[in-house]
């Protein structure tokens, strides 16, 4: 009798695990019977959005800002686009030169402004080894703006190695981890 009951409580506790995990999943409603109502397709903005409120001259045109340029008080990151390398490799590519090209212009136009040079690398390796190769990857970029004149005193190297890669994944986000940020510094 008592293994009788002992079975018993046993053959409850899993039929109610049983039946609590095979609970149906909640149906989401469809966007347009929400109060908010159905959302548009795009995801853009309207540039031309006139912003309106207590404390917005009436006609003013809201600013659009790109949601990769991410600035703070002493750094913009995202302007420029970064310099790419393939695999355990440092030399600048020709296809990535125009990249470099563009942050010359940045810096001539902006005489103020100074870069830094962020050399990162994928998970692949040794943390030490990940530290030299992104090193190697932030002066290629840096000796590279200095042969088309821009003064070396504007320019900061740091690298990250692989502290920011992503670990895993597959070789898409390895390549995107293989790169040279600029990182505009405003001060």
């Amino acid at each position: 009798m008592k293994n009788f009951s002992k079975l018993l409580g046993l053959t409850l506790a899993l039929s109610v695990l049983l039946f609590s995990a095979c609970a149906k999943k909640p149906v989401r409603s469809e966007p347009a019977a929400t109060v908010m109502g159905p959302t548009p397709s795009n995801n853009s903005i309207n540039p031309e959005a006139v912003a309106v409120g207590p404390d917005v001259a009436p006609g003013t045109i809201l600013e659009v800002r790109d949601p990769n340029i991410i600035e703070d008080e002493n750094t913009i990151r995202g302007l420029l686009p970064a310099v790419n390398f393939a695999f355990d490799r440092s030399a600048v590519d020709a296809k990535e030169r125009p990249k470099i090209e563009a942050a010359v212009k940045y810096l001539k136009d902006n005489p103020d402004k100074r870069i830094l040079l962020e050399g990162h690398c994928d998970w692949r390796g040794t943390a030490e080894y990940n530290l030299g190769l992104g090193d190697h990857r932030a002066n290629a970029v840096r000796r590279y703006l200095e042969s088309l004149g821009i003064d070396a005193k504007r320019l900061e190297t740091l690298s990250k190695g692989s502290t920011e890669a992503k670990q895993g994944g597959v070789a898409a986000d390895w390549d995107k981890d293989r790169r040279t940020d600029f990182v505009i510094l405003k001060k």
